[in-house]
């Protein structure tokens, strides 16, 4: 039976009612460890990331979809090696949050919620916008004041509520958190399980689409860590279930401007970091929410992380979009990680990698040459 756990481990609570943290700590909560899969479980016949609801624990009358998953395994010559390219760029509000929203907003359409509100620099409030209104939920939506234009366009046009919060990240979730005090559903991205149990779906497709095997590696950008603590839950659970037989390494890639994630795993815990500007906007967040869960991610699975000096991260755009691949700064994170993995020998250039791009480039076209 799935049950919301806290993150200490010591508290249950049941899925009944939505929670987006623990009512005893303040802690996030996660759920209860999920069933996983065999290759028969795939539903070959649903072009979505519903093709593995049976390891989804959602009820089937509220999903709400608009064809997310199965995005393009592309391969490519990039970076010292061939890399495959894994294109969440083409999700349908254009990042990867549509595989944490299609699943959270089924679950809390299930669950009665009419009004929502998140704060994200961007791409999760433009998903959540999207998945609001094909599921005729109320959104209302924070963004830094810093946010691509493109981006808060892209919100407004789905008929959400858009505020713009000046200052930091930072000052941007503290703004939310005060208006979740109030009582207005918080459905971070950050905070809420059911996201992050969409976000396993993308381990689940990069194992059919290696024909129910796994790379050997797997970079991903990461800001809060969503898709890296997708990952590991779903190649964890394809392990427990005997569907594969390692989990590959998974590498954070951040900008050297914004990285806490990198600053914490070579500490060992969260520590102060200095968040300078990046260009990297979407992955910019100095203070994480789930320590623990980020960091086994990367421990258990051998991985590591890499932080990227600012002077690389256009180039790389650059470079991936001459391979046909047009993704924004914080997507290119992860091509300019690889790249730095492989000089150094983390990774060998004959080896399978999966380089994860998340956000389309036409969210950040303000920072493309005239």
């Amino acid at each position: 039976m799935v049950e919301y756990l806290s993150q200490d481990g010591l508290r249950r609570y049941p899925v009944d009612t939505p929670l987006w943290r623990c009512p005893e700590t303040g802690q996030p909560v996660n759920l209860t460890p999920g069933p996983g899969l065999v290759p028969g479980d795939v539903v070959a016949s649903d072009f979505s990331l519903w093709r593995y609801a049976k390891a989804l624990r959602v009820p089937a009358a509220a999903r709400v979809s608009l064809g997310e998953g199965l995005t393009p395994l592309v391969p490519t010559a990039y970076g010292g090696g061939r890399p495959r390219i894994k294109c969440e760029y083409l999700a349908p509000s254009g990042s990867f949050k549509d595989r944490g929203m299609a699943v959270l907003v089924s679950y809390l359409k299930a669950r009665g919620v009419a009004e929502v509100m998140l704060d994200s620099s961007g791409n999760a409030a433009a998903s959540l916008a999207c998945y609001a209104a094909a599921a005729g939920l109320k959104a209302r939506l924070m963004v830094p004041g810093y946010t691509s234009p493109a981006k808060v366009a892209q919100i407004r046009v789905y008929g959400a509520e858009v505020e713009l919060v000046p200052g930091t990240r930072q000052d941007c979730a503290a703004a939310a958190l005060r208006l979740a005090e109030e009582g207005l559903f918080y459905a971070s991205h950050n905070w809420q399980p059911y996201f992050v149990e969409g976000t396993r779906t993308l381990a689940f497709e990069i194992w059919e689409q290696y024909g129910y095997a796994v790379p050997d590696n797997v970079v991903i950008p990461v800001g809060y860590g969503s898709n890296l603590m997708g990952c590991h839950l779903g190649f964890a659970e394809l392990l427990e279930r005997g569907a594969i037989d390692r989990m590959p390494r998974l590498f954070a890639a951040q900008p050297a401007n914004c990285a806490a994630l990198h600053a914490a795993f070579a500490a060992g815990a969260a520590v102060p970091v200095e968040a300078k500007p990046t260009v990297a906007e979407g992955i910019a967040n100095s203070k994480l929410v789930r320590v623990p869960e980020t960091l086994a991610a990367l421990r258990e699975s051998a991985g590591g992380t890499v932080a990227v000096p600012e002077e690389a991260i256009l180039p790389a755009m650059h470079a991936l979009a001459r391979r046909g691949f047009f993704v924004e700064p914080s997507s290119a994170v992860a091509g300019a990680g690889y790249e730095a993995l492989v000089a150094d020998g983390t990774i060998a250039p004959d080896q399978e990698t999966v380089i994860v791009l998340t956000g389309n480039g036409l969210k950040s076209a303000d920072v493309l040459p005239g």
